[in-house]
């Protein structure tokens, strides 16, 4: 929430841990208090945040709305650090416009201010600020619950859900997850959601037999005739569904059934989620080295870690360093070799 950004370092024993730096440093290319060198392959460019201009032949939640999906867009392909400072400034203007608005103009901008604090939570949580992304969602909430919006209310209470999943508390993803399904439509895509992230919960805590029950349900829902067309959660499909099951497998120590499941989602994605194959690759590696051995591993992470490179995505080098640590006894494999001089040149180093 400063300005910094979170960026892999690999210490002086060989470990990568992440850590937050301010985005001028990384500018300048060396941070001596910090005691790290950058090397070439982390440069970010630096973006202005410029407040939007809004057409006077449009109405403002209509604006706001149009350039929230431009910046979605854009945290498709580039991923989190191009957007998050921008969506902070459209929730800062869209405040300075409810107060100039009154009646169902200021409700209304109130309900889209609530969808850009999700939007900021979820940029945050792609950037591995765990914190930070907790403050807006709970943000969201509030604004949500106040212009009365249940929908909403309950897809970022499932937001919340995947993640506390992320945070690996698997108490909190249940409790959560059940909350969201309870404020949903009977039968709704939002339920589905909640089943999905509470599935994993219960794979964090290893009970296979709940998560998998769960999972199932999800799709049974998600096969249900679809809802209008401007319902929450239309990216929720099956195959979406398979990636986030296929994770839990791997977690429950499935791995070859877990390779089958990404593999089938990253074969289904739209070719301009390009971030979150980046992620499921990325994921698969762990499955792929259980299963079929550290030379396919390295070379899917290879794949991944140029899409980490490319968004920033904390998501994706979070799994690569997961990676990188499991497979220091077969450094001396060329493939494993390659992929790992690679990562090096795209994190900063302890001297």
């Amino acid at each position: 929430m400063d300005g910094s950004v979170r960026v892999g370092c690999r210490t002086s024993d060989g470990r990568i841990i992440f850590v937050s730096m301010p985005r001028r440093a990384l500018l300048r290319g060396v941070t001596a208090a910090a005691g790290v060198t950058l090397l070439s392959g982390l440069a970010v460019p630096e973006v202005q945040a410029l407040p939007p201009v809004l057409s006077t032949d449009v109405h403002p939640v209509e604006s706001m709305r149009s350039l929230r999906r431009s910046l979605v867009e854009c945290d498709n392909m580039l991923g989190p650090r191009e957007v998050v400072t921008t969506a902070q400034e459209h929730v800062r203007l869209i405040q300075h416009l409810r107060r100039e608005a009154s009646g169902q103009d200021r409700q209304s901008l109130l309900q889209v201010q609530a969808e850009y604090a999700e939007f900021c939570s979820w940029l945050y949580q792609d950037s591995g600020d765990h914190r930070a992304a907790q403050y807006w969602a709970d943000r969201a909430v509030d604004w949500a619950n106040a212009c009365g919006d249940r929908d909403l209310v309950a897809y970022i209470t499932a937001r919340k859900a995947q993640l506390a999943g992320d945070m690996l508390d698997s108490v909190e993803a249940i409790d959560l997850a059940a909350y969201a399904q309870r404020l949903a439509r009977p039968g709704s895509r939002l339920s589905a959601m909640g089943a999905v992230y509470g599935a994993h919960g219960h794979a964090l805590l290893g009970d296979e037999l709940t998560s998998q029950r769960t999972f199932d349900q999800a799709l049974a829902l998600l096969a249900r005739p679809p809802e209008a067309p401007d319902g929450r959660g239309r990216w929720l499909d099956a195959a979406y569904i398979e990636a986030q099951r296929a994770r839990s497998l791997s977690l429950l120590g499935r791995h070859h059934e877990a390779v089958l499941g990404f593999e089938r989602a990253i074969r289904s994605l739209p070719a301009n989620y390009r971030r979150d194959r980046g992620v499921y690759l990325a994921r698969l590696t762990i499955s792929q080295l259980a299963a079929q051995g550290p030379e396919q591993a390295a070379t899917t992470a290879h794949a991944a870690l140029l899409i980490a490179a490319s968004t920033g995505s904390s998501r994706i080098f979070s799994e690569l360093a997961s990676l990188d640590g499991r497979m220091r006894k077969w450094r001396h494999v060329p493939e494993v070799a390659r992929f790992r001089q690679a990562l090096d040149s795209h994190l900063l180093h302890e001297v």
